[in-house]
């Protein structure tokens, strides 16, 4: 059973209380006041602490709680299973709406007229607009409110992932109908709605509390810590083409996020090293929480691998870099011995395979070949140019540039020929 409770290391303060009794301290923070979510997938639920950070930068339990629903809302419920809990709040209403839902409960379990309606509690909470209620109720700070209209939303939400057993107890179980939701979306990809959205409850969970220690590093050194942003992740992967059979390699892959991101989006086969201890730490935790994350919302990623230490001398990287597909080197403040060092690592490459990098590998961008840097390792790239948008790092608010380097070892014969058949035209020539 994934039952989850989150501890965070910064400060929580009260930010509900109870507006019909000023003496009720169960919402004060000393007595860590809480509900529960439930997710998608079966015996899968989570303790939200319903306080606020004291810093607002830092994680917000609430903030969390509502977005984690409103996407289950949006991507795993029909719209008359959605009719059951409400409509999203686009505005803050004064009154809640208490019109009952018109959709059909036989359609809870499909679009199927034969399928057998939900049993709901002793109280049935179908007839109020429960996601209003919940705004409201976080608009006013009203504790009890809040807590109420969470109970109603779970066990609408456990109906729906528990319906009733068939009286014939020969007759299969009936389906989780959120998780069979997940079969109904196009072209079976994530939505993006909810790769985002376990992409932030794993980092929030898993790095937000580190983030002072993961910002001790030495000025101007190759071990300076930065990010890559989902959405630019998201653009290199579509750029070049990551598929499930893929072999993905980051090289100084700091707490993961890249590696974690690629295999759940794609469900390719990643590895990554990372020689700094604490990211190297981080990023192992990370992965153990994305896993999680992926069990709880009914989904599945790619194998993960990780290692600690240096990426020049591992034998590892030395084993996966001719099976590689793609290889991101975020390498924006790395030394010039370091990017030199990795050059000759990437002779090993197969045709056609592809480096990522923030700086690129090559001494001036489409230059031409000549007889003068045939010989260059940098020779075997196609090299191509892209730009990334603002927000897309972590070290800067603008945008910038990062390079394709695709492996062109057939086009690089052909022109490594035609250079020696004119040296040795020419040589004959001299020799007359």
């Amino acid at each position: 059973m994934y039952h989850v409770q989150i501890l965070f290391e910064f400060i929580l303060i009260a930010d509900f209380k109870n507006l019909d009794d000023s003496g009720d301290t169960s919402f004060e923070a000393e007595s860590y006041p809480a509900t529960e979510l439930e997710y998608p997938n079966a015996n899968a639920c989570e303790t939200y602490y319903i306080l606020a950070p004291k810093d607002p930068d830092h994680y917000n339990p609430i903030m969390c709680l509502e977005q984690s629903l409103y996407t289950i809302f949006e991507c795993y419920l029909t719209p008359a299973q959605q009719a059951l809990f409400g409509t999203l709040p686009t505005d803050f209403l004064q009154d809640v709406d208490n019109t009952p839902p018109s959709s059909p409960l036989t359609q809870l379990s499909g679009d199927s007229e034969q399928s057998s309606p939900v049993k709901f509690p002793s109280y049935d909470p179908r007839g109020m607009n429960h996601l209003r209620i919940l705004q409201r109720s976080i608009r006013r700070r009203d504790g009890p409110l809040f807590l109420s209209t969470m109970q109603n939303i779970n066990q609408l939400l456990r109906a729906l992932k528990y319906p009733p057993l068939p009286s014939d107890p020969f007759a299969p179980a009936p389906p989780n109908v959120l998780i069979e939701a997940i079969k109904g979306w196009p072209s079976s990809e994530i939505p993006n709605r909810v790769l985002m959205r376990i992409i932030d409850e794993t980092y929030q969970r898993s790095v937000g509390p580190h983030a002072l220690k993961l910002n001790r590093y030495e000025a101007f050194s190759s071990e300076v810590y930065g990010e890559l942003m989902p959405s630019f992740t998201s653009d290199i992967i579509a750029a070049t083409h990551l598929h499930k059979d893929s072999l993905f390699m980051d090289l100084g892959c700091g707490v993961g996020n890249v590696l974690v991101q690629a295999s759940l989006e794609t469900c390719c086969r990643s590895y990554g090293i990372e020689v700094m201890p604490t990211p190297a730490e981080v990023g192992r935790e990370q992965l153990r929480q994305m896993k999680k994350r992926c069990r709880m919302w009914g989904l599945s990623m790619g194998e993960v691998e990780l290692e600690e230490g240096d990426m020049l001398t591992s034998r590892r990287v030395t084993e996966l870099l001719p099976q590689a597909d793609v290889v991101l080197v975020n390498n924006k403040v790395f030394q010039q011995s370091l990017n030199e060092a990795l050059r000759p690592r990437f002779l090993d490459l197969k045709e056609g395979a592809i480096v990522v990098s923030l700086k690129p590998f090559v001494s001036s961008l489409n230059a031409r070949v000549t007889e003068r840097n045939v010989d260059d390792i940098s020779a075997i790239f196609d090299v191509f140019e892209r730009p990334y948008r603002s927000g897309s790092v972590s070290w800067g608010s603008g945008g910038g540039s990062y390079y394709l380097h695709r492996v062109d070892r057939e086009g690089y014969a052909v022109i490594k020929q035609q250079f020696e058949n004119q040296r040795a035209r020419s040589a004959r020539a001299s020799r007359r």
